[in-house]
């Protein structure tokens, strides 16, 4: 007589940070690979049932944009690549989502309609960008929530009569939480938030962050600073607290300047999870890197030194002083040194040294 055994179903999960793509204007040369990524990374979205990215870019709409630079905008072509290549489900809670305001984003949505690719996170009205999207999986249900800090820049929120992304808002979140509990399996929650190109959140979104859980999130996924921070497991549950840049193009500026990435903001990583109905197991970090024409599996150690170092930040706690002191490092003396250039030596005043010394002593009595 022979026994059949029935496995648990099962969700190989994968998750990535920004998808940034824009050519450019017409003149700009855009070498980007039309398939986006390497086979390698094809391949390990092929063997996931379902793949997730943070969409940071919208359409070109009725030709009126938002006043403030930079604008991601992509192309239907990029767009439908992004569906093309595997990703399952995207994020639009971003800063850059209406860059080309309610036009472009109802493009945008169109398009992500036709193609299939569900989408959550902003809408014509708060009910839509609040509204959870609800996929099952191998008979394994998810709800996925997305929400964008104020911080970080969003033109426009959404409200009962006026179309935005969905705020970032702890206890709405909590209560949104708690009530998709009662009908699918697990709740995962997209945060667009911190600090760009800070290595470490700040305590208050620790704090955040442990608050979706105790109320009941299964993974937190967080995005906005272009480089890694790091993973955390609160009991079994992972936060990471920025995937970092998958798909980087350069973004251009209307005087001609245009913003290029680094080695550490062209790293971003892979998360990959086995959900199943009760359990978030198998949790990892594969580094990527995007050189400017596709994105392929790091294996230079760079990215994977970064994974390392920004979780040993985590697992060593971030104080108010330990951010202070991010801070002071990203936001003035990093700057500082950029300018060691005779042309820009010259710029430098008296008052520029006078700030950099008061931000060095209010770090050192921080903690």
């Amino acid at each position: 007589m022979s026994t059949s055994v029935t496995s648990e179903p099962l969700v190989r999960f994968a998750a990535v940070g920004d998808l940034l793509l824009t050519p450019g204007p017409a003149s700009a040369r855009y070498d980007r690979d039309p398939a986006l990524v390497s086979p390698r990374v094809r391949e390990l979205f092929a063997q996931s049932d379902l793949v997730f990215g943070n969409l940071e870019c919208t359409l070109a709409g009725d030709g009126h944009t938002v006043p403030t630079e930079p604008r991601v905008v992509a192309t239907d072509e990029l767009v439908r690549a992004v569906r093309a290549v595997g990703c399952d489900v995207v994020t639009l809670a971003n800063n850059h989502m209406f860059d080309c305001l309610e036009g472009g984003f109802q493009n945008l949505r169109s398009l992500l309609d036709e193609s299939g690719l569900p989408h959550f996170g902003a809408g014509m009205n708060i009910e839509e960008a609040e509204a959870p999207a609800i996929l099952e999986i191998n008979g394994v249900r998810l709800a996925f929530l997305g929400a964008v800090d104020r911080r970080s820049g969003p033109y426009r929120f959404a409200a009962v009569d006026q179309w935005g992304v969905a705020p970032l808002d702890i206890d709405r979140l909590t209560r949104q939480i708690g009530e998709l509990r009662s009908h699918v399996d697990h709740v995962l929650v997209s945060l667009h938030w911190g600090e760009e190109r800070f290595l470490i959140p700040s305590p208050v979104q620790i704090d955040q962050a442990h608050a979706l859980v105790d109320a009941g999130a299964s993974i937190v996924l967080g995005h906005h600073p272009h480089v890694l921070q790091g993973l955390e497991l609160r009991g079994p549950t992972p936060i990471i607290y920025s995937l970092g840049n998958f798909l980087a193009d350069d973004v251009h500026f209307s005087d001609g300047d245009v913003m290029r990435w680094n080695c550490t903001e062209r790293t971003g990583c892979i998360l990959s999870a086995d959900i199943s109905r009760n359990h978030v197991s198998n949790i990892r970090q594969v580094s990527t890197y995007d050189c400017g024409r596709t994105v392929d599996l790091d294996d230079s150690r760079f990215g994977r030194r970064r994974i390392e170092k920004t979780s040993r930040a985590i697992a060593h706690g971030v104080t108010i002083g330990r951010y202070r002191r991010e801070h002071l490092w990203v936001k003035t003396i990093k700057p500082a040194l950029a300018r060691l250039r005779w042309s820009k030596l010259k710029q430098l005043r008296v008052r520029h040294f006078r700030n950099a010394l008061r931000g060095i002593l209010r770090a050192g009595k921080a903690d």
